[in-house]
């Protein structure tokens, strides 16, 4: 079995749901290796208020079969930092797949990994991917060459059973699901703007901008500075 390196970006205010479950899946490939990049190793506060401590840093991973970038209210910050983007990118020219869950497609985006690919991203940010040059797609998980993208947050353990089925085959990853028993059944139907009415939809909506006032401002201006847009 082939070993598999797999490197998660991870960041001030990242969902940590965004990572956490498609590791739980992704370390079941079998002669796989994670890790969990920032630029340093100081523990890093998740958007859920607890922090995770990197395993390594931009200096120490430079190549990786998996990139995959999560989302969460620190992506615009991410978006932002040239380091964070670069390392991105660098990354991403060797590896095998390109993948983000949430709003990391965004980040993606702003690296200039999405030009031209389909995508998806959180229901609430679909709207900015052409902004980036990506197809917005409203699924669950959208593969498009060696690009792979999540929906929101608990998409990403979709995403990851996906990705583990296109590497390793569906029969193994049928046998990660029921290892983790993964049987939703959620107590609502409200998982999605479609199920949950206008109404409650709208109410996400407003609690995302008083969380974070300015992100889609902050993510225009970020696409408006693209070289494609001049």
């Amino acid at each position: 079995m082939d070993a598999v390196r797999v490197a998660f970006l991870i960041y001030p205010n990242v969902t940590q749901l965004d990572f956490t479950g498609p590791a739980q899946v992704l370390s079941r490939l079998g002669n796989a290796h994670l890790d969990f990049v920032w630029r340093d190793l100081a523990p890093v506060q998740t958007d859920s208020g607890f922090a995770i401590v990197p395993t390594a840093t931009f200096a120490d991973i430079t190549r990786a079969d998996i990139i995959c970038i999560p989302g969460g209210f620190g992506c615009v910050d991410v978006m932002e930092d040239e380091e964070a983007l670069d390392w991105i990118r660098k990354v991403a020219a060797d590896a095998r797949w390109v993948t983000s869950v949430c709003t990391g497609s965004l980040i993606l985006g702003a690296a200039g990994l999405l030009e031209g690919y389909r995508a998806t991203t959180h229901w609430n940010w679909h709207a900015f991917l052409p902004l980036f040059g990506a197809e917005p797609v409203q699924a669950r998980v959208v593969f498009d060459r060696n690009r792979v993208t999540g929906g929101g947050v608990t998409a990403g353990i979709d995403f990851a059973l996906a990705l583990t089925a296109a590497i390793r085959g569906e029969d193994h990853a049928k046998g990660v699901q029921l290892a983790l028993e993964y049987d939703p059944r959620p107590p609502f139907d409200a998982g999605s703007p479609a199920s949950a009415g206008a109404a409650l939809a709208e109410g996400v909506r407003d609690r995302t901008r008083r969380l974070a006032p300015d992100r889609e401002t902050r993510v225009r201006a970020i696409a408006g500075r693209r070289p494609a847009n001049g």
